[in-house]
């Protein structure tokens, strides 16, 4: 076709379109992210043995949008006393206007309680997929520092390296990316940090830190500030789902871990 000046203009015009498209759709500079977030990572006698779990599906840089969750196919704990079913625990909360779940446990004996959560799946038309993160944390109570690596036994697993709980700004955190058990070589990893409002990214590729995995599966990263880090490995599902319109479509497995770093004062 000939370059004219209105073959210009209509492809100006169309590319327009698109990208105000793009820009329009919730998350498009920023990643979905599971929020498994203890109101602590550590307990001791001056905070007690009580813990309060916020479960949100966000994006946690940008600040929102809140996307709205159905009730947690699975939720519970991996701790000294073995495994232990905590969906009787879970409160749905409603905030701004979505649904949300939130949970409280008390600790029962010292070790350390992994938390996880498997949601339900989650359509976003924007990319076509329903989304599952499987999502986890780790507490430590009273300071017996054992446990703190153990599997859950999830589709997809981050296994870490590194204590999972006190650690420093600065500190490199490292973990494995598992699929049924096995490593995952040269998966990607996207990070995000849970921001409280204090930092403005200066371009959308701040806002979603992205890595990749060794050829064993491992990776590493470096956080350069205080507060929650979300550690996803983005896989592809082996088997389709349904969306809501009855279609087969891919799913988006992530293998999601939370940690907290702290400003050394």
């Amino acid at each position: 076709m000939l370059s004219t000046p209105q073959n210009r203009k209509s492809f100006r015009t169309s590319l327009g379109l698109v990208l105000a498209t793009f820009l329009a759709w919730p998350g498009a500079s920023s990643a979905h992210f599971q929020e498994l977030i203890p109101d602590r990572d550590i307990l001791d006698e001056d905070t007690g043995n009580r813990v309060e779990l916020a479960m949100r599906f966000t994006h946690p840089m940008a600040g929102g949008p809140l996307m709205d969750m159905a009730a947690p196919v699975r939720f519970g704990v991996v701790s000294p006393a073995g495994r232990e079913d905590l969906g009787n625990a879970l409160e749905r909360v409603e905030e701004d206007g979505k649904a949300t779940y939130r949970a409280r446990y008390r600790v029962k004996q010292p070790g350390d309680y992994v938390f996880y959560l498997q949601p339900a799946a989650y359509w976003e038309p924007a990319e076509g997929v329903m989304i599952v993160h499987y999502t986890k944390v780790v507490v430590d109570g009273f300071g017996a520092e054992e446990g703190w690596d153990a599997e859950v036994g999830l589709p997809v697993e981050i296994e870490p390296l590194v204590r999972p709980y006190g650690l420093w700004t600065g500190n490199l955190f490292r973990g494995i990316v598992k699929k049924a058990g096995q490593p995952v070589p040269f998966a990607e990893i996207e990070v995000e940090w849970r921001n409280d409002g204090s930092v403005t990214a200066p371009a959308d590729p701040y806002v979603t830190q992205v890595i990749k995995a060794d050829a064993n599966g491992v990776f590493s990263y470096a956080m350069p500030h205080a507060g929650w880090w979300g550690f996803a490995a983005l896989l592809e599902g082996d088997e389709p789902m349904k969306n809501p319109a009855g279609e087969d479509v891919s799913v988006e497995q992530g293998a999601l871990i939370w940690v907290q770093a702290r400003d050394m004062k």
